[in-house]
Formats: C-alpha cells, structure tokens, sequence
C-alpha cells in the first residue's frame, strides 16, 4: 500500500485537457462580466453587494467546473475502452452535472495490455483471458488479490510462499 504521504492530490489534473481549462476560465470571466457590468445596466433592482459577489462567484466557479468535468471525461473514457464523444455528449445535454454522475457511477475499470500478448486486459483481471499468464499477485486458495509483499492471504489465510509466485511477481515484492 502507498504510503498515505506520498499521494499527490494532482495525480488526475494531468487528465484534465488544456481547451477545457481555458474554456473554463473564459466561461468564468464571462459569468463575471455579465454580473457585474451588463446585469446592472439592465435598470433593475440589484441585490446587496454581498448577495451579488456570492451569486456571481458561485454561478462562474459551477460553469467552469461543468467545462472542466467535461474535459476530464473526454481524456479519461479512452483509458477504460469507452466512447469519449457519447460521453461528452452525455454531459453536455443532462442539466446539472447528471451526465458527468452517471459517467462516474458506469465508467469501467481501466484498461492495459497484458505483458506476454499485448491482448486489452482490465485493470482488475488476474489472469489474461487470452494466454492465462498471472497479471497480478493472488491468492492461490481463493484467488483474491494480495499485495506482492503478504505472507499469508488476508481473507482466507492461505500460505501464499505455497504458491510459486512468478519471479516477476517475487521481484516487485522485494
């Protein structure tokens, strides 16, 4: 397990594309513009300040995030051999953030390839389904993922020594 200190609280931003970044940031301003200099030539009955500073801030912040999300879906779907432009779209048309909920609650796990035939293979398989070679360390009385560096399976309590573990899997755990 990684060490709780050594997680970057950045480690998705990178998946967050430029155009989405400067569509939000344009999308706030003009939110800002609006609010402060076309709303009060509209000759009606402004809110008090803070009213006006709460709502224009808040509506910019929530639009911006909506590009950004949008974005992060664009880069992220292809990672898990789903269709970025249904899901963009998704997002784009389902009022109030619904698209990118669904999005989350329905993304598949992330996709790799397997080292020995380069076939797709989730993140959370253990075994390639193509030419069965071992992708990560598991129990083998339950088949439950360990960490390369357990002794003993946490759910059943199998010797995992007994295993023969692959010596790739042996040198990462070392």
């Amino acid at each position: 397990m990684r060490d709780p200190q050594s997680i970057s609280a950045n480690e998705d931003t990178r998946l967050i594309p430029v155009w989405s970044i400067v569509a939000a940031a344009t999308v706030f301003l003009l939110v800002e513009y609006y609010f402060w200099f076309i709303l009060p030539t509209q000759g009606h009955h402004l809110p008090p300040l803070g009213l006006r500073i709460y709502m224009n801030v808040s509506c910019g912040l929530l639009i911006a995030l909506y590009f950004l999300m949008v974005g992060y879906v664009s880069k992220d779907a292809p990672r898990r051999a789903m269709s970025s432009r249904f899901w963009m779209m998704i997002c784009f048309v389902m009022p109030g953030g619904i698209g990118a909920v669904l999005y989350f609650l329905l993304r598949q796990p992330e996709v790799s390839r397997c080292p020995a035939c380069s076939t797709h293979v989730q993140s959370d398989f253990h075994f390639c389904p193509q030419c069965d070679y071992r992708l990560s360390a598991n129990c083998g009385n339950c088949f439950r993922t360990v960490r390369t560096t357990d002794q003993f399976c946490t759910r059943c309590g199998h010797e995992l020594a007994s295993d023969h573990m692959p010596a790739r899997l042996r040198v990462l755990g070392d």
